[in-house]
């Protein structure tokens, strides 16, 4: 009996134990390979295009009733539209339809800092949307300092997204391209010194997905991907082009630019790593769903910028040689002086044959820049021109290379001494960048450049047509 008892006690205990060891089995954690579905849609370089905003909400809005989604912007919403760069609040036309368009995050681009560090504080302070950028230091300034990284959580995700703008703006500084008298107080640093220094956000954010958002340009995202590898996506910005390609592992996307498409990039995630990506380049033209409600703001704000006032007329289509040559003798003209100059990137537009509207003036020279004139001699002028190696359209005088000697003549062909004194009359974008070449202290006008052009335009009853005229020179 006793044997029989201990049996059976031996038995049950041994029974539990083994019971206990498969539930303990049984209840241990399964590591998680589920996958998980994220759609991020991104624009770039919209430089103030409004009109495809509502078509973009309509999108958005159609795809969130199917997965999580993050809509993006890799710089540059300003400057280019007079609707927006002329609005009594410069720029908000933009931040406003982000706004209801429902944009999650955007990286700085260079033509964010273009209205000068008031406007772009009121700028962020209206946006409802986040601002990112790893490589400025906006402390010296009013403008609020935007976070170097942003992770943002949607249902069972968290992605992290890197800021990084370019700052080839000058050679002998490092500032984006904008002009530099409105960035004095802001201090960047070259992408290359900073970005490793987010080598590991992906694991101490604990994120499922770790994006770099970049106003670099292609060819500086294609350097990250191959030296900096870092990141599961780069979605990119600043060189306007149409990019879908894979290096080093890594899938990098730029959607183009004026907001002509919108980049939709479908991700399946699986332990934290891209199981697989499928891109989309949404051309928008051709796109006709749209959010009517937003279509109507578009709307009011198109036909309350009062721009399609004529306000001259050209005889001929103009090239961007041709509206240059004009440009600068309009300026020469308006200005009263005896040189004028125009950086070659300075005009943006081509000018069509008809009436030219005031809006045409204002996409030819988008970017608000002053009007200045300086006293400089001959020999002054000589040494900018060579030393900068500047690309230029000029009016007033005649400028020729032999060899390696630039020779300015008058209009009656006569070559000027170089001691001779001239007044310059230019944008006041050129001398903020080289100004190793304007040391004097200039003579600041009332109007900006466009303002100067439009002036010109309303005073003048003859037609325009420079198609035979090249005002062009570049030292080589």
């Amino acid at each position: 009996m006793k044997f029989t008892f201990k049996y059976i006690l031996i038995s049950v205990i041994a029974f539990s134990i083994f019971s206990c060891s498969k539930e303990s089995e049984s209840t241990l954690p399964i590591p998680d390979k589920s996958i998980k579905t994220l759609t991020i849609f991104h624009i770039n370089d919209q430089h103030g295009q409004l009109n495809n905003f509502a078509k973009i909400k309509d999108i958005v809005a159609k795809e969130k009733m199917e997965t999580n989604v993050l809509l993006v912007c890799s710089g540059d919403i300003f400057s280019g539209n007079p609707v927006v760069d002329n609005h009594p609040q410069k720029g908000f036309p933009m931040i406003d339809l982000m706004n209801k368009t429902g944009f999650d995050i955007a990286v700085i681009g260079n033509h964010e800092f273009d209205y000068g560090e008031a406007i772009l504080k009121d700028r962020f302070n209206q946006s409802q949307f986040d601002w990112i950028c790893a490589n400025v230091d906006m402390n010296n300034s009013e403008i609020p300092e935007p976070a170097e990284y942003k992770t943002i959580s949607i249902d069972n995700l968290k992605v992290t997204f890197l800021g990084l703008v370019e700052t080839n703006g000058k050679d002998n500084d490092i500032i984006p391209s904008t002009h530099p008298w409105r960035v004095q107080n802001l201090t960047f640093e070259k992408y290359q010194n900073v970005i490793s220094n987010y080598a590991q956000l992906k694991e101490t954010e604990n994120s499922d997905l770790y994006v770099a958002l970049t106003h670099l340009g292609e060819s500086t995202d294609f350097n990250i991907a191959n030296n900096f590898p870092y990141f599961d996506l780069i979605i990119g910005g600043h060189s306007h082009t149409k990019v879908n390609t894979t290096i080093n592992n890594i899938p990098i996307y730029q959607a183009g630019s004026n907001l002509n498409y919108l980049g939709k990039i479908e991700l399946e995630l699986e332990d934290k790593k891209i199981k697989k990506s499928t891109y989309t380049l949404i051309d928008l033209t051709n796109y006709q769903d749209y959010d009517s409600t937003l279509k109507d703001l578009i709307n009011m704000y198109n036909v309350s910028a009062n721009l399609n006032e004529v306000i001259g007329f050209s005889e001929a289509y103009h090239n961007r040689s041709s509206v240059g040559s004009f440009y600068t003798d309009a300026l020469r003209n308006e200005m009263n002086v005896d040189i004028t100059f125009q950086n070659t990137g300075g005009v943006r537009s081509d000018l069509d044959e008809g009436d030219i509207l005031k809006s045409e003036i204002y996409s030819i020279d988008p970017f608000n820049n002053g009007s200045v004139t300086y006293t400089m001699t001959v020999a002054e002028i000589k040494n900018f021109l060579k030393g900068s190696k500047a690309s230029v359209y000029y009016s007033g005088v005649l400028i020729e290379q032999e060899n390696n000697t630039i020779i300015i003549k008058n209009k009656n062909n006569q070559v000027l001494d170089d001691s001779l004194t001239l007044t310059i009359g230019l944008n006041d974008y050129i001398p903020a960048v080289y100004d190793n070449y304007f040391t004097k202290t200039p003579t600041f006008l009332s109007n900006t450049t466009a303002e100067t052009l439009i002036n010109y335009l309303e005073n003048t009853t003859a037609p325009i047509n420079y198609t035979q005229v090249n005002s062009y020179f570049k030292y080589q």
